[in-house]
C-alpha cells in the first residue's frame, strides 16, 4: 500500500500544537525605540526601579519541533504603573522602562528578555505582547499571561481562550529565581 502524503502541515511528528494567536492590541509602538534590545529594565542610561524584575525566556519551534534559528521575537508591555510608551496612552509611561524589546533567536532556538512581571491596567489582566517573525513573514502575534493572577478570569481576551490547552499555553507561572522572577514561555509556530 502506498504511503499517504498529506503535505508539510500533516507531518507534525512531534505532536505539538501551535501557540494560540491573539490581538496585537492598540499599543504596538508607532516608532520603535532607539534602545530595543533584550533588557527592558534599561532605557539608554536610565534604569527602571519600579515593578518586579523578571526574566521571560523560551524557545521558538515549528510544529515538528524544529528550532527556528533566525526568528525575531518582539515583546512590548506596560510599565509597573500600567502605562505604555504609546501616544494613545497619554505619554505617562516610565521613561526608564524600555517597554519594547527585540531579539533574534540563535541556533539553539532560544530567546530571553529581562523585563518586569506584567502589571494590570484598566480593563486588562497583566500580560506581555509577543510577535514572532521569520524570513520576512509574521508568524504569530499573541499575549502571555501570569498563571494564578485573579484578573485573568475577568479579562475578555483571556476568557476567549475556551480550550484549556490554549489557556495553559499562554498562561505561565512567574517563579522566584536568583535575580528576579522567571517565566518560561515556549512558542510553537506554523512555519
Amino acid at each position: 500500500m502506498p504511503a499517504l502524503w498529506l503535505g508539510p502541515r500533516a507531518q507534525n511528528t512531534a505532536g505539538l500544537r501551535p501557540t494560540p494567536s491573539q490581538t496585537e492590541g492598540p499599543f504596538y509602538p508607532l516608532q520603535l525605540p532607539a534602545d530595543s534590545d533584550f533588557d527592558l529594565l534599561r532605557n539608554g542610561a536610565a534604569r527602571a526601579s519600579r515593578g518586579e524584575p523578571a526574566w521571560v525566556e523560551g524557545t521558538v519551534s515549528d510544529l515538528r519541533g524544529r528550532l527556528l534559528e533566525g526568528a525575531v521575537v518582539e515583546i512590548w508591555q506596560c510599565d509597573a504603573d500600567g502605562h505604555y510608551h504609546h501616544p494613545g496612552d497619554g505619554g505617562r509611561a516610565d521613561p526608564a522602562f524600555q517597554g519594547f524589546g527585540r531579539v533574534t533567536v540563535g541556533a539553539d532556538g532560544r530567546y530571553r528578555f529581562r523585563t518586569l512581571r506584567p502589571a494590570p491596567y484598566s480593563g486588562r489582566t497583566p500580560h506581555i505582547h509577543f510577535k514572532v517573525r521569520h524570513q520576512g513573514h509574521e508568524l504569530l502575534t499573541t499575549q502571555l499571561y501570569v498563571q494564578g493572577d485573579p484578573g485573568n478570569e475577568r479579562d475578555g481576551l483571556w476568557r476567549r481562550l475556551r480550550d484549556p490547552r490554549d489557556r495553559a499555553a499562554l498562561t505561565v507561572p512567574f517563579e522566584p529565581g536568583v535575580d528576579g522572577l522567571r517565566a518560561r514561555f515556549p512558542i510553537v509556530v506554523e512555519a
